[in-house]
């Protein structure tokens, strides 16, 4: 390094060549004029391949869009830039990546102005922040949905029914006697008759269904865009497939037992309104059920 502070050219192309993250140079319209190894390894290509293309070439074409504003933003502010975006390997398979551009003015030397664009491969990040985003809205015994994305997705689904004049049906479920198998049979037990009933519920569901665990032995589906005959049906495949007892590890057989309660709202109600009133409904039904079930 220099007086300056400015690297050599010598040790400006090692740092290029031996930077762990993607390097490229590409001109103010977009062509990409030198790539070191690291990014051609991201990308499965060879650096060679890379130098001639087009920037654009290589961000997945839902990305583009964005991607080229952002790159636009760049050249006409002479700013830095930080962006994430897909790329698209050689062999077809995605990338997620963040970007940092910077413009480099023409220099007294004769070097054209430019871009200097660092890629950095993000798809551990990525799968952290999705793995973490699962693990908030999802029950972690049973892998259900837990009562905050119930919450969303009853709502999305009155929303659609406001805008859309689809009915919306909720189911709430409660299995019977699980303070007893708790009781008699240790938590580990129980926890076995939620997992395996949970298996049962989702067995039975449509694709436009939404169960979730919201409570301990307490279980919700939304039915989206269905109205009440819809939702006797799903009640009544769910009775079905819960009927054969459960057969637990070390040899264990407990009979399954649930009440369920019913509530649907027409299409075009109002979502906020309507939203505590047809949970309030599910759960009065589900208990009316429980008590005619005893006597």
């Amino acid at each position: 390094m220099d007086a300056s502070g400015v690297l050599p050219p010598a040790d400006q192309r090692t740092v290029f060549t031996h930077a762990p993250m993607g390097i490229l140079i590409a001109t103010p319209a977009g062509t990409v004029t030198a790539a070191n190894p690291a990014l051609a390894g991201m990308l499965g290509s060879g650096a060679e391949e890379l130098v001639g293309s087009q920037v654009l070439d290589w961000v997945h074409p839902d990305e583009r869009p964005a991607t080229a504003e952002a790159y636009t933003d760049v050249v006409e502010r002479h700013r830095v830039m930080r962006h994430e975006t897909r790329l698209v390997r050689r062999d077809g398979s995605v990338v997620p990546t963040q970007i940092t551009s910077a413009w480099v003015d023409e220099t007294p030397t004769g070097d054209a102005a430019h871009l200097v664009v660092i890629v950095e491969d993000i798809t551990e990040r990525k799968g952290l922040e999705t793995a973490l985003v699962h693990r908030s809205l999802h029950d972690p015994l049973t892998g259900l949905p837990n009562r905050a994305l119930f919450t969303d997705r009853l709502r999305h689904a009155l929303e659609r029914g406001r805008r859309e004049g689809t009915p919306t049906s909720l189911l709430g479920i409660d299995l019977d006697g699980f303070k007893r198998i708790n009781d008699v049979h240790g938590h580990p037990v129980g926890d076995e008759v939620l997992v395996a009933f949970a298996g049962r519920l989702t067995s039975v569901l449509r694709a436009s269904d939404t169960a979730a665990r919201v409570g301990g032995d307490e279980f919700s589906v939304v039915c989206e865009n269905s109205g009440r005959v819809d939702a006797e049906a799903l009640a009544a495949r769910l009775r079905r497939a819960a009927a054969e007892p459960l057969r637990l590890a070390g040899g264990l057989v407990l009979p399954l037992s649930m009440s369920i309660g019913i509530a649907t709202v027409e299409g075009g109600a109002d979502p906020e309104q309507a939203f505590g009133g047809l949970v309030r409904a599910a759960d009065a039904a589900m208990y009316a059920d429980k008590g005619a079930r005893r006597g």
